[in-house]
């Protein structure tokens, strides 16, 4: 709800007769709109998030792995693929994606349901000493379930693959249309969804 009220504080900025203009920076550039990112590049966004994952990787293993990122794009085929998306969200969730899609001997398959549970965690806890100097590599048990909450919360989703003794893999979708990709709000309560379903209009001010 916060990134669409800065959405809408921010689009309020704007003089109503450059809206809908598309030379207008807001269509043009990566001006960012409250958190939201217009034009979202998401290959500098995986790019940041692997220099970051290969930082941890590189201190905890002493080596990383390279990578090689491929693109298609497919409605501007010349052109970097961009999204209406916040950075921020991505990125988290490329970093956990970055650190948990590997080779190494996959989840057993006795807790591949547990992988998004809150405070669930197949690594050891990080020390209480340094994690407060030291960004921990795993074990605090909301890398995962945080990052499928951002893919949802604009209807995307993220399902994780995983074989038993070879490795496991990630899929993250993400609408490419602005237009599809509209909040997912939870149900508060029994109330709340009778409410949302009801057909009935209630008399309002408008008489």
């Amino acid at each position: 709800m916060s990134d669409l009220c800065c959405f809408h504080e921010s689009m309020n900025e704007l003089s109503p007769d450059l809206r809908h203009d598309e030379a207008h920076p807001f269509y043009t550039s990566s001006r960012h709109i409250g958190c939201i990112d217009p034009n979202c590049n998401v290959v500098s966004i995986i790019e940041d998030a692997y220099e970051n994952a290969k930082f941890l990787c590189d201190r905890y293993y002493v080596t990383s792995p390279g990578i090689k990122i491929e693109t298609i794009n497919v409605l501007e085929p010349s052109q970097p693929i961009s999204i209406v998306y916040v950075p921020s969200h991505l990125y988290h969730i490329m970093v956990e994606l970055l650190k948990v899609s590997d080779q190494g001997g996959g989840v057993p398959r006795h807790i591949v349901g547990k992988l998004f549970n809150y405070m669930y965690t197949t690594a050891s806890l990080p020390s209480v000493e340094n994690v407060e100097y030291d960004a921990p590599m795993a074990g605090l048990g909301y890398g995962l379930p945080l990052s499928r909450l951002y893919a949802r919360y604009f209807l995307g989703d993220l399902f994780l693959f995983s074989m038993e003794g070879y490795g496991t893999d990630a899929c993250l979708y993400l609408k490419a249309s602005a237009v599809d990709a509209s909040e997912m709000l939870p149900w508060f309560s029994f109330r709340s969804k009778k409410m949302y379903e009801s057909n009935e209009k209630g008399p309002d001010w408008s008489g």
